[in-house]
């Protein structure tokens, strides 16, 4: 990405290392601590020339991490075994999602509410099922100069 960066934009005259520094700050951080792991550091604190030598090798690396790789395999005698055993393990994951789809489908049982008596104001001073504050036996100015 980087060269392709270089090759897009060659005439700009940009220095060395304020390319290196924008190359560096729009990568994100788990390419960034891989490039400050390369340089054994800081990767912005090593020279240009080191810079890019170091970006030249990661970017090899992945690249041959890239390639396809082929791979053949050799068909063995125990061929029917294996495929008895996948039969076998086929019908047992067939009955395990069976089993998980008519649990998922069974009615839910929702458990019943407890019954909740209602709240009634009951007055302290003479029983009525008024509040205090509401209370014909006390004026209101009693209870205002108790608050």
């Amino acid at each position: 990405r980087f060269n392709d960066l270089l090759r897009a934009c060659p005439h700009h005259g940009f220095s060395e290392l304020h390319q290196l520094d924008t190359f560096y700050n729009a990568l994100n951080v788990n390419d960034q601590d891989s490039l400050n792991s390369a340089a054994g550091g800081n990767f912005l604190d090593k020279m240009s020339r080191e810079c890019l030598k170091i970006i030249e090798s990661k970017s090899k690396v992945r690249q041959s991490r890239a390639k396809a790789v082929v791979a053949k395999v050799n068909m063995s005698s125990s061929t029917p075994a294996i495929s008895s055993e996948v039969a076998e393990l086929k019908d047992l994951v067939r009955v395990l999602l069976l089993d998980k789809k008519n649990q998922s489908s069974a009615p839910v049982l929702s458990p019943t509410p407890a019954s909740v008596k209602a709240v009634e104001p009951n007055c302290v001073t003479c029983g009525g099922t008024h509040s205090y504050q509401n209370c014909p036996a006390t004026s209101e100015n009693v209870y205002r100069d108790n608050i």
